[in-house]
């Protein structure tokens, strides 16, 4: 077996068997390319049945200059993937990253906008253009519902169950989640769809998306990250911010309001309750409160 023909059946496996999205299947991809890229610049003739732990060593040691931990570290996790896709499949009787250890890195804590920065920002979009009214009902759903702005820009009008309170979020592996939405966004989002919305003509495959662009597209990734961006320079915000702050902040306030974190990890659609906890490390000013008002001791 050769690595095209490997990385190609492990794509699939990806694919068919896991679910993986096509942007988790294009990262898995480029690790398992790196490697590949390596092994031909230095004509190191190992298939991906044969290629020995010596050999992979050298890989992450030769790499670990041009890549940050964090990437790095992604790298490793990607080609423990791959090598135990041959190794369930029978290829291989053993996985050579097993003893390679990945690079030690922080916990990044995500940043957040208060509840004024968030009003400004939202406050600071020109309403009397369309565009306008759409980015107020794009941000006010990112904050109000914690959305990836993947998730935001696939929203359809289908997905809208706003009689029960909810809509549908298609996240990470094309899962589904009912994320509950408040009455003010409801209302927002039917003011642009019936004022705004309706008037677009959509393109052919983009009749149910909700956001549009003036084309009648989807929205990409691209262009929401360029209008929170233009936003947080307009009121000279002085953070570099993007979509996911919005995300990051649903969370954080969520919480120090008082919110069960497990609520948070289903309303984020996070598959583990750690991936949630990053938000306990945010804020700890309410801690001590918290034990004085409910532990038996608290108050003596």
């Amino acid at each position: 077996m050769n690595w095209e023909r490997a990385l190609k059946d492990f794509r699939h496996y990806l694919q068919i068997e896991r679910g993986l999205s096509a942007n988790s299947l294009e990262n898995y991809s480029l690790d398992v390319k790196k490697l590949i890229g390596y092994l031909q610049e230095r004509s190191i003739n190992e298939s991906p049945i044969r290629i020995s732990p010596e050999s992979l060593q050298r890989f992450v040691y030769d790499i670990a200059p041009t890549v940050n931990a964090s990437s790095q570290a992604r790298i490793l996790s990607g080609l423990r993937s791959f090598f135990n896709y041959l190794v369930f499949e029978g290829y291989r009787e053993n996985n050579p990253m097993e003893l390679i250890e990945s690079p030690k890195i922080g916990r990044k804590l995500p940043d957040t906008l208060s509840q004024q920065d968030i009003d400004r920002i939202i406050a600071a979009i020109d309403l009397s253009t369309p565009e306008g009214e759409r980015n107020r009902a794009m941000l006010e759903t990112l904050y109000s519902c914690g959305l990836r702005v993947s998730e935001l820009t696939a929203l359809r009008i289908s997905d809208l169950f706003f009689a029960e309170g909810f809509i549908r979020v298609t996240g990470k592996g094309d899962k589904q989640r009912f994320v509950p939405i408040a009455p003010v966004t409801q209302n927002i989002i039917q003011r642009y769809k019936s004022e705004i919305r309706v008037h677009i003509q959509a393109q052919k495959g983009h009749e149910d998306i909700l956001f549009l662009n003036r084309r009648g597209k989807q929205l990409t990734r691209a262009m929401v990250f360029t209008i929170v961006k233009r936003l947080a320079e307009k009121i000279n915000l002085g953070k570099s911010i993007s979509p996911h702050t919005f995300r990051h902040s649903f969370a954080t306030h969520l919480l120090q309001n008082g919110a069960d974190l497990r609520a948070i990890q289903q309303m984020l659609g996070h598959e583990s309750i750690t991936t949630t906890e990053i938000y306990m490390h945010t804020d700890r000013s309410q801690l001590a409160d918290i034990v004085k008002k409910f532990h038996p001791r608290g108050a003596s």
